[in-house]
């Protein structure tokens, strides 16, 4: 049950990497950061939350002995 979980996710992710909704905002954020910018900053920490998500519980126990 957990890896398909874990696959959803990864799936759910790799859609939010398209943002086609940001192409044409001006919008800035704290008055000076692209809208595009900042959201791709977002997406870039949950990558790499997500990355750790999946080594903690996908990573092969084996590999440690």
């Amino acid at each position: 049950m957990m890896k398909y979980a874990l696959a959803a996710l990864v799936v759910v992710v790799l859609i939010l990497h398209h943002d086609i909704w940001n192409w044409t905002n001006k919008s800035l954020v704290f008055g000076f950061l692209p809208i595009g910018l900042a959201y791709h900053a977002g997406y870039a920490l949950l990558a790499a939350c997500t990355m750790a998500v999946l080594v903690k519980f996908l990573w092969p126990k084996e590999l440690d002995a």
